[in-house]
């Protein structure tokens, strides 16, 4: 996985530097969109737009929107009051399996409370939202606890590497109908790693088969370095294992490799 990743960085610095497009056949054979945006110089690298353009469900990545219509909703009071109540059913992953504020839910990828959480918006109000935000393809059809995740469950809302980096710019740019207070607090639990250099802020997604196979991984949010703020989104299918804990390494390595990092 690190010869890997130290190859797609080795790649990507040349792109970062000249802007070019990247032949995909270096990305290690992973079917890879990665799209960074300055929101300082207004440059848009992105490494293959035919794959950045295709829709694919956005998995945990909608999280990052669920939580924020929860947050202007009421239905959510913080970042770390309590909020989840575990009902005692044992799950797969352990961090799900306790009382969560909104802090712990959104680092553990709790899909049981954002189930909750959605049952409780409605699928009136999700759906009125999804349209106003103009969130991907905008379709809810497969169930409203269900409409974010992938097979077995249907997926029927999907999303571009593109539009994630729109939507997070319409974001930061005050264009989206949320308070600065909950973006605020969204801002706040993306934080993923602070180093010297800069600090990450994201949301990791994955999907898998059936048999456990990973199928697809998404990592989106922002980097702030200095005064200049990176905007990101990256997908994979194909190859070994895609999954959003690989897509996050994608991302950190080519920041590294910048010295953003």
């Amino acid at each position: 996985m690190k010869k890997i990743i130290f190859c797609l960085c080795i790649v990507l610095i040349t792109t970062l530097a000249n802007a070019q497009q990247v032949n995909n056949a270096l990305l290690n054979n992973y079917d890879t969109a990665l799209v960074i945006y300055n929101r300082s110089s207004e440059e848009t690298i992105n490494v293959n737009p035919t794959f950045s353009a295709r829709r694919l469900s956005p998995c945990s990545t909608f999280k990052i929107y669920n939580t924020l219509i929860g947050l202007e909703l009421g239905l959510i009071e913080g970042p770390d009051v309590p909020w989840y109540k575990w009902d005692g059913v044992h799950r797969f992953i352990d961090g799900w399996n306790k009382e969560l504020t909104l802090r712990e839910a959104f680092s553990v990828s709790a899909v049981p409370a954002y189930q909750i959480l959605a049952n409780q918006i409605g699928a009136e109000q999700m759906q009125g939202y999804l349209e106003k935000i103009d969130y991907g393809n905008k379709d809810i059809s497969s169930g409203i606890d269900v409409f974010w995740l992938d097979p077995p469950w249907g997926v029927p809302l999907m999303i571009s590497a593109d539009e994630q980096v729109e939507l997070l710019n319409k974001l930061f740019d005050g264009k989206l109908p949320f308070s600065k207070k909950n973006i605020a607090i969204l801002l706040d639990i993306m934080e993923v790693l602070k180093t010297d250099k800069g600090t990450l802020y994201g949301k990791t997604g994955s999907s898998a088969a059936a048999d456990g196979k990973k199928l697809l991984g998404w990592f989106v949010g922002f980097l702030e370095h200095n005064a200049t703020t990176y905007v990101f989104a990256c997908n994979i299918t194909g190859g070994e294992e895609p999954s959003g804990k690989v897509a996050r390494e994608i991302v950190e390595s080519v920041f590294r490799s910048q010295g953003l990092l």
